[in-house]
Formats: C-alpha cells, structure tokens, sequence
C-alpha cells in the first residue's frame, strides 16, 4: 500500500504553501536549499531575504516550511526571521535553543534580548546576472574620410 503523505494544515489541495507559488513547489525548495547551503558558517539570512533572492517564488513563511523539512545536508540553522531571532523555538519538535546553540558554536554571539545583529552576521550572496535576451546595439563604425 502506498504511503500517504500528510500535508501540513495550510497547503491545499494542490500542495501549496502560504500564498502563491510559481511553478512547482519542489522545484522552489531546492532553490531554497541550494541558496542556504551557501551561507557561511557565522553568517545567517532571514526568511524574507531568501524569499526575495528567489524572486517572491516563495512567501517567507513558505521558505519556513522548506526549511522545516530540509535535507540533513542543508545549514537550516543559518536561517533566522526578520528581527534576528530564532523561529525554531517555537516548533514543538525541535528542542528549546538548539538553533541558538547551533549558531553560538559558529561564533555567532546573541543579544539579551535573544536576536543576534543582522547588521553584523546578514550573508548577502553575490547573484550571478541572468543574460540579458535583448540585442545590444552594433558599435557604430567611425566615419571613411571623402576625397574631394
């Protein structure tokens, strides 16, 4: 018998994840793993950045759930919401202050408040420039003299 897969409460019926998303979902979360596999170890980046970077494909909370279901290959604790705080507290499954934990190992040092300065440990990657699909404009050849 085929296992049954459990959708989380807020997919539909088409498996889509808080708001829209364009193309296939599993096609979006491999962005999302392939973006966060490049953040460094000590640098972290938000939810919103990585929704952003991915061109809106994802809403923030969509890349929560990517996150949420990672492969194990994939730093998911480099991932952190907007104010610099840990998410993950908040999951029933993951023990309190892992991903702080986790982080602190990396040498990333919180405040009292429990965030951590995004000024200092936001990774912002470089992006590769898509190609550009118009026709740049033929150089012009400079002027032939006229004999007269």
């Amino acid at each position: 018998m085929p296992k049954k897969i459990l959708l989380p409460p807020h997919a539909t019926a088409r498996g889509r994840v808080h708001g829209d998303v364009q193309g296939k979902a599993p096609g979006a979360f491999a962005g999302v793993y392939k973006l966060v596999r490049r953040i460094p170890r000590g640098r972290v980046m938000t939810y919103g950045q990585i929704a952003t970077l991915l061109e809106n494909r994802l809403s923030p909370r969509a890349v929560g759930w990517a996150m949420n279901g990672c492969p194990r290959d994939v730093p998911w604790q480099r991932v952190v919401n907007a104010q610099g705080g840990c998410s993950t507290d908040r999951l029933p499954e993951a023990p309190a202050g892992l991903q702080r934990h986790l982080l602190e190992a990396e040498g990333v040092e919180f405040r009292d408040n429990g965030t951590l300065d995004l000024e200092v440990y936001r990774f912002t990657p470089r992006m590769r420039r898509p190609r550009s699909t118009v026709a740049k404009p033929k150089k012009k050849k400079p002027a032939r003299a006229t004999r007269r």
